[in-house]
């Protein structure tokens, strides 16, 4: 068996100053208010839908759903729909119809920042 000594002394600490993360010339590719550069992702897909409304039906009611049935949705006619981004709100805006498809006029739109986080 090897006798070593303990070492009581305490180890010193130092604060320690850290660099900018983002490289200058990243930094200097940002959009504008602080926003990054988006053109990596342009042309990328993601699935948006507009959402006229919800409701809650107990199963019972569901199961008894058949063709010409009517689920009534919470909002009111004319109350604008929602336009979602993977599932989260981006604009808001009223139904219209485009050769004859259904489209969505946007009547309000999140900032842009809130935009680009939606996104995430």
């Amino acid at each position: 068996m090897s006798t070593e000594q303990k070492d009581d002394a305490q180890p010193t600490i130092e604060s320690v100053e850290f660099s900018q993360l983002i490289p200058e010339e990243m930094d200097s590719q940002k959009g504008g208010e602080g926003m990054p550069n988006l053109d990596l992702i342009l042309d990328v897909t993601v699935p948006v839908s507009v959402e006229l409304g919800r409701a809650n039906m107990l199963i019972k009611d569901i199961l008894a759903l058949s063709q010409g049935s009517i689920v009534e949705l919470e909002k009111v006619a004319g109350t604008p729909v929602e336009l979602l981004v993977r599932g989260k709100l981006l604009a808001r805006g009223e139904v219209v119809v485009v050769e004859e498809r259904f489209g969505l006029k946007i009547t309000a739109i999140c900032g842009p920042q809130d935009r680009v986080r939606n996104l995430g």
